[in-house]
């Protein structure tokens, strides 16, 4: 078992994120906010959170169940969900967690909480076995996902829900992608088993690492011979049908990683745009590392006036907004932050921005329509509502042969994908 001299300190900051989480505060956003001091611990924290988020409706299901005297104070509840996690993760000896959760009482000012955090974690190792079948007949606790997420998914996938659910609920892979203008995946492949990294090739520009790694240690990843892309987000430019000469509009960017994919595979005018000024600013650095370049504009993509100099784009990339549902085990706060009403506020600016972007569209142009979600509200109910309602707009078959949606599993997130063509 590993011991920490520091996990209290841990303890203590995540317990501080983590409540304001609940508050409905983003992850990623506290994760920024981190003081120097607490940056050195940085791999540890993204651990506990995303440990903690993951197992959310399970941790708040079994300190609601141990807490005799009624919920505890926001920053002591907090502290015990990662506390729960810290000893269920098996990275810890029980003894290990408990002390050092109990600890972390006096380090979050709630000395009088010590007496109180003991008793319900030991009362859990007590009890773990009756919890465990209470949980069961508790949908969120054993589910890990919000009622109304579940119903979602359930109806959706009637034969692959529990394992769709199951996929959010786990570490995400870490996949590569191949800078191809400056090496082949046999070459960076050979690269990597020089280095002891072991990887299994996916299609001609995709490795997914047995073990996720800091891409400090990637070799050439500095070089721009390599970026980290999930498997399912590079989808999007092999089945934009590229070509070199296109000009081609990204049209929600940031952070780039499908702007610089299509600069790999055609010489094309590639125009990034994006309505955040500070995720924008990220793509710049990006394409600069693997030698490429694209015009970047900030801009709100569903008001071509402001931005479009009317010249027409052969290939348009419609990453759109959407509830991210695909890849909650990599923003596990997304889940519990979401609520019902949003999906179909999602779907509403979907097809404002499929209205707008097909104003840019060259005649026999195509615009690939992206999301990272997984629920057909926002995927095949907005395509279809586009393609019925606009003369001349028609729905081909994807260029890799593979279905529309990919749901989660053990080498890729959830994304969905539809081609459509504006004819002549």
């Amino acid at each position: 078992m590993k011991h920490s001299a520091t996990l209290a300190t841990q303890l203590a900051e995540v317990a501080r994120i983590l409540e304001r989480v609940a508050a409905g505060r983003s992850l990623a956003d506290e994760m920024n906010r981190l003081e120097p001091a607490a940056l050195a611990s940085r791999a540890a924290l993204i651990d506990l959170t995303h440990g903690t988020l993951r197992r959310y409706g399970r941790v708040q299901a079994i300190v609601a169940s141990l807490s005799r005297r009624g919920p505890p104070d926001a920053l002591v509840e907090a502290l015990l969900w990662c506390a729960l996690y810290a000893l269920e993760c098996g990275r810890y000896s029980e003894h290990t967690a408990v002390d050092e959760a109990v600890k972390a009482c006096g380090l979050i000012e709630h000395w009088p909480a010590k007496g109180y955090v003991n008793a319900v974690l030991r009362a859990f190792l007590r009890q773990r076995s009756a919890l465990e079948t209470q949980m069961t007949n508790a949908p969120e606790a054993r589910y890990q996902h919000p009622a109304w997420w579940i119903e979602l998914v359930q109806r959706a996938y009637p034969a692959d829900w529990q394992l769709t659910l199951a996929a959010g609920n786990t570490h995400p892979p870490m996949a590569l992608r191949v800078n191809r203008r400056r090496m082949d995946i046999e070459g960076y492949q050979a690269q990597l088993a020089q280095h002891n990294i072991a990887a299994h090739r996916r299609g001609d520009a995709a490795l997914i690492l047995e073990r996720p790694l800091p891409v400090e240690r990637l070799p050439g990843f500095a070089g721009g011979e390599v970026s980290v892309q999930d498997i399912g987000a590079q989808r999007a430019a092999d089945c934009l049908d590229l070509a070199d000469g296109q000009r081609i509009l990204d049209a929600c960017a940031a952070p780039g990683g499908k702007t610089a994919h299509i600069l790999e595979m055609a010489d094309a005018a590639v125009t990034a745009l994006d309505i955040d000024a500070a995720r924008l600013a990220r793509i710049g650095p990006a394409l600069h590392r693997l030698g490429l370049h694209a015009e970047l504009k900030q801009a709100d993509a569903t008001r071509p006036e402001t931005w479009w100099d009317g010249r027409a784009f052969d290939r348009i990339l419609a990453d759109a907004p959407c509830s991210a549902s695909g890849i909650v085990r990599r923003r596990p706060d997304i889940k519990w932050l979401r609520r019902a009403s949003d999906i179909a506020q999602f779907a509403h600016r979907q097809h404002t921005l499929l209205n707008a972007l097909r104003r840019v569209l060259a005649p026999g142009g195509k615009l690939l329509y992206a999301t990272c979600s997984i629920f057909p509200e926002e995927n095949d109910a907005v395509v279809a509502t586009f393609v019925e309602s606009q003369a001349g707009a028609r729905r081909l078959p994807l260029r890799d042969g593979a279905r529309a949606q990919w749901l989660p599993d053990s080498e890729h997130d959830g994304f969905y994908y539809a081609l459509i063509e504006k004819q002549a």
